[in-house]
């Protein structure tokens, strides 16, 4: 009878037990569930969502984002947050756009594009980590002021491009694979590589952990910190460069609201808005639920006004499921 009673408890344990590891697992990997639960929804409401042209569509039209996500995400995982990554998207595309029309060599002009993109980040560093002033404020300031810098330089009118091979960049493919789908590919590797299998890496989930700590334990917070608005500032001068080769011309206007959607991603997947924790992975499938909530919304065609209450929505309720999972 005691043995009966001691194979039952351990049965109980072992179920328990279990039942926690899966649970953990879906709490661990929770914006990829919700991505795939996302979908099957879609998938069962619109037959063409699965389709191999709807697919890369929205592959795509996330690439943009995700480019930006990817560079505020190591913005984030400090403590900061970039504000100025659509203004810096526009001015990058309007250099871009003119430099390209000059006749300027294409390689030569988005080099100097994104060296612009990895000065103007270079400036927010400064003024948030030398300058101890609030990220948010800080870049809220330097979005206003790089958009007017745009306007001026732009004269407030687009600037057309008509060079065959830049406009490939945006509208090209490899082998049948969209260009911008191969660069956020290759944009992905090298950021998870640089932040899982670098000393900066670990650097920059220390600062975000405790910057107090880190500085006492001999890191350079001040060097952490401008690096990644400089990387964030090169990620948005290339999806600057993508965004005007796509459509052929650099609007002043261009990368309005954009720092919302990639602070979306980078919340979605699962980041955390104080620092310290988060990764690629998780904000590439952040930009991904972004991307195919759009996308499915398009194909169920439901009011532009409606799905902007529908991302606010999910993006709200990522907030609240994370807090309470932290």
């Amino acid at each position: 009878m005691k043995n009966n009673i001691n194979k039952t408890s351990l049965k109980t344990n072992s179920n328990n037990t279990s039942g926690k590891n899966i649970k953990n697992l879906l709490i661990k990997n929770k914006s990829l569930v919700a991505l795939l639960i996302l979908c099957i929804i879609i998938s069962f409401i619109s037959p063409t969502f699965l389709t191999f042209s709807n697919i890369t569509n929205i592959l795509t039209q996330v690439s943009v984002n995700a480019i930006i996500a990817v560079g505020m995400c190591f913005v984030i995982l400090t403590g900061g947050i970039d504000l100025s990554v659509g203004s810096i998207l526009a001015i990058s595309g309007a250099v871009a756009a003119s430099l390209i029309s000059s006749g300027l060599n294409i390689i030569l002009a988005i080099v100097m594009t994104l060296a612009i993109g990895a000065v103007i980040g270079f400036i927010n560093g400064v003024v948030v980590a030398k300058g101890r002033i609030q990220a948010f404020i800080a870049t809220l300031a330097t979005m206003t002021i790089f958009r007017g810098v745009t306007y001026v330089f732009t004269n407030g009118n687009p600037i057309s491009v008509a060079n065959d091979n830049f406009l490939n960049i945006g509208s090209g493919d490899l082998f049948g694979i969209p260009l911008p789908i191969i660069i956020i590919v290759v944009v992905f590797i090298v950021a998870w590589y640089v932040l899982t299998q670098t000393r900066y890496g670990r650097y920059v989930y220390a600062v975000g952990g405790n910057e107090e700590s880190s500085r006492l334990s001999g890191i350079n917070t001040d060097k952490i910190k401008c690096l990644v608005y400089v990387l964030s500032g090169i990620a948005a001068a290339l999806a600057g460069i993508i965004v005007t080769s796509r459509i052929g011309s650099a609007s002043p206007s261009a990368g309005s609201g954009f720092e919302l959607d990639a602070i979306a991603a980078v919340v979605l997947g699962g980041t955390s808005l104080s620092g310290g924790e988060g990764t690629i992975v998780g904000t590439i499938i952040g930009a991904l639920i972004i991307g195919v909530l759009s996308n499915g919304l398009n194909l169920m065609d439901v009011s532009a006004f409606y799905q902007s209450i529908a991302k606010g929505i999910v993006i709200l309720l990522a907030v609240l499921a994370d807090r309470k999972t932290a």
